[in-house]
Parts: C-alpha cells; structure tokens; sequence
C-alpha cells in the first residue's frame, strides 16, 4: 500500500465511522496533498456532510470534518472542541524565533505533524493550534524552542492571535489567467518552472492541490507553492498594448 492509499483508508475510515456510528469524525490536520486526498474520498460520500476546519478562515492545514447528513447540527456546532490553541510566551528580551524553530521544537517531543496544525508566529511568541489530548504534555514538556526558554499556557480558540501579514503587491501582465502564469509571476519563477512544480503536487489553489498547469485563477483565488510561501490573485482586468491582461497579485512575505 503507498503513502496515498494509507492515507486515503485513514481518511474513508473517519467517513465510515461517522456514518454507521451517527457522529461526528474528523481527521487530524492534513496538508494541501492530503487535503486534496481528503476531498476526493469524500466527493461521494453517502450518507455524510464533510467540510475543512482549521481553526480560522485562512487556515492552511486543516482537518476534514464529518457529520451525518441529517443530524441536526451547524457546522460551527460540529467543530467545538476539535482544536485546541497552545500558547507560547518569550521572554521580554530574547531573539526572533522562526515557524521552523518551533515546528522542529515540538517534533523533538515525539509529536506527530498530524497533531498539530497551523503554527501563528509573533515577536513575542506563537499560538499553536493541535488537536484535543496533547495540550497538557506539552505544556508540561516544552519548555525550550531552539535556545530560548519559554512558557507555555492555555488558549481558547475564539481568542486565537492571527498575526498582521506583511505583504507586497506585484503588478505584472499574462496572456492567459492560468495558473502556471499566475505562479509564475507570484513567486517570481519561469513558467516552465511554475508548471513543473505545479504539475509534481507543489501548488495549491483555493486550499486544494491543483496538478493542472492551465487550470483557470480567478479573482480573488488564493495560491500556495510549498517552500515559497503564499499569494492572492486580488485583481484583474485591462490589457496591455501587447493583449495581455494585466493582473495585481498580494504575496505574502
């Protein structure tokens, strides 16, 4: 059995209980390849409802969430208690710790990247979001991220901190509004490159992978190239003298 297919079997489980169970199931935080998995094992689904939830709007690893068709709940019903949000305080005087400096602290407990979701990095510390049943270790464990110390504390989720993004604008001209060229500009990438990444599951599009290099972007898409980072297609319209249509993208620095 692949990686893939273990996952998928993971993932139709968590359908199934749902289903013959008459409950609400859900996965532990996926990536945006196994979120794509997520959704096409869930795309015929009998029986069951399944949405994504990852703690706040623009959430990029996310859970899929799955409740019975007719069980009378909203779906802000259905995800209470699925995640909870670990605090993290630095000290007043200390050096600017990265995502990477935090993700790798709470892998050096034995904690699997499944339980733990988005990761909200502040100068003065961050919020992680992970799944019920871990937050007590690892206050009780963390006590360190990379060489600074730390304190840890409980958070609820509605006073989750999402920090202020820092972003630039990049104005640029394609011949088409696919993604390949939209990838191309918002990462600064040829489009040979843009596609080649695209086409190996490195890009997603509006949360999900997207393997279609002339897949079409619309206004207001977001996209996401891993290891890059993250972009928003926030305008398009007009042509240049050339007949290309002039597009305004929002990247995330």
């Amino acid at each position: 059995m692949t990686k893939d297919e273990l996952i998928t079997a993971r993932i139709e489980d968590r359908i199934s209980q749902c289903r013959d169970g008459y409950y609400v199931t859900s996965t532990g935080f996926l990536d945006t390849h196994e979120q794509a998995l997520a959704i096409a094992a869930s795309r015929h689904a009998a029986g069951v409802r399944t949405f994504m939830y990852g703690g706040y709007d623009e959430a990029e690893r996310r859970m899929l969430v799955c409740v019975p068709r007719d069980l009378p709940i909203s779906d802000g019903e259905a995800v209470e208690g699925l995640i909870e949000v670990l605090r993290v305080k630095l000290p007043a005087i200390s050096r600017e710790l990265s995502h990477r400096d935090y993700l790798g602290s709470l892998l050096g407990l034995g904690i699997e990247r499944r339980l733990t979701g988005d990761i909200l990095v502040r100068s003065d510390g961050a919020d992680v979001l992970i799944v019920p049943g871990i937050r007590e270790f690892l206050m009780s464990e963390l006590h360190r991220i990379g060489p600074v110390e730390v304190k840890t504390e409980a958070a609820a989720i509605e006073d989750l901190i999402v920090p202020e993004a820092r972003v630039e604008y990049i104005r640029d001209s394609v011949s088409s509004v696919r993604l390949d060229s939209v990838v191309s500009s918002a990462f600064r990438l040829s489009r040979g490159k843009a596609a080649e990444a695209i086409r190996k599951g490195l890009v997603s599009l509006d949360h999900a992978e997207c393997i279609k290099p002339d897949a079409s972007v619309s206004e207001g898409s977001s996209l996401v190239l891993k290891g890059k980072g993250k972009a928003v297609l926030e305008e398009t319209g007009g042509e240049s003298r050339k007949g290309r249509i002039r597009i305004v993208i929002k990247r995330y620095i």
